[in-house]
């Protein structure tokens, strides 16, 4: 389902598929070939969400951002990059992703957190606040931790899962 908030429409890129129990709301742009799987939620309605191409958001994971106040100023948006995927129930909020990064199941990233291209975080880890992640390393832990380099492989692999995702999406929206 997409809905409007305060007047302002999410929009979404060509060939991109949003599962018809996906929630898209308000100030969210979702770019090019990519998809939403079911009960996924993205709410824009406080501040903004930006998701770049050929991205994917698996099941049950819920997207938000935190609002401008006294507290703070600027709120906290929501960016993720191109050929990044968002395992099964992942929760992120008012943070910033790269692109070709693997985000893992069940995994938090929280407010103004950094995650550089070309990260893994393992299944169930927490970033926390304000944390930032060097590209080209595996992350695990609660909190997260650096763990060690990326292999080439695993670096082949982020395209790689993205692709998969865009040719999927495909059977399902016909």
């Amino acid at each position: 389902m997409i809905r409007s908030f305060r007047d302002t429409i999410p929009s979404i890129g060509e060939n991109s598929y949003i599962d018809e129990s996906a929630v898209v709301i308000g100030d969210v742009v979702i770019g090019e070939n990519c998809s939403v799987w079911p009960l996924t939620v993205i709410r824009g309605d406080i501040n903004k969400i930006r998701i770049g191409d050929k991205t994917n958001i698996q099941d049950g994971s819920v997207l938000h951002v935190t609002h401008r106040g006294d507290y703070s100023p600027d709120g906290a948006e929501l960016h993720i990059g191109n050929e990044v995927t968002i395992g099964h129930k992942a929760l992120l909020h008012g943070c910033r992703i790269g692109n070709q990064c693997l985000i893992g199941m069940g995994s938090i990233i929280t407010d103004d957190a950094t995650i550089e291209d070309k990260v893994i975080i393992g299944s169930g880890s927490l970033v926390p606040p304000g944390k930032v992640l060097e590209s080209g390393y595996l992350y695990l832990g609660n909190p997260v931790t650096q763990k060690r380099t990326l292999t080439e492989r695993e670096i082949e692999y982020l395209s790689y899962v993205a692709g998969h995702y865009v040719l999927l999406s495909r059977d399902y929206r016909g």
